[in-house]
């Protein structure tokens, strides 16, 4: 595998902890941190190993600024309800009924559409 990855959002339930003793120390270190310095230090602490981790190429989820983040493990999902091929076909029909509009509107002086060769052959797939 590469040294820079792309790592998926995950969460950390779904992520397996190799070497436990070494994050319970991290964890202990953290946490004198916290008690002899206080959260405003242990805050930057952490932002600058996470800043830290950035720089050094390691694929590490952002932060998150909402509480709306899928907690569901992919493999406990519940099945797709609809018709995953129909809806795909009403997506092409979308895509060719949008490029036709913008082909019947390409008129001289006009200046719309230029990509439509590329839109008519994407709607195809």
């Amino acid at each position: 595998m590469s040294e820079n990855f792309e790592a998926p959002d995950l969460n950390i339930e779904q992520l397996v902890d190799t070497d436990p003793t070494e994050s319970a120390e991290w964890r202990a270190s953290f946490d004198a941190a916290l008690k002899a310095a206080g959260p405003v230090r242990a805050r930057y602490l952490m932002l600058n190993l996470l800043q830290h981790a950035r720089e050094k190429n390691v694929g590490i989820s952002a932060l998150r600024a909402t509480d709306y983040i899928n907690t569901i493990a992919p493999e406990h999902e519940a099945p797709f309800p609809g018709d995953e091929d129909l809806e795909r076909k009403i997506r092409r029909i979308n895509r060719w009924n949008a490029a036709m509009l913008v082909h019947r509107a390409q008129r001289p002086g006009v200046g719309v559409g230029g990509h439509i060769n590329l839109c008519i052959i994407c709607c195809a797939l």
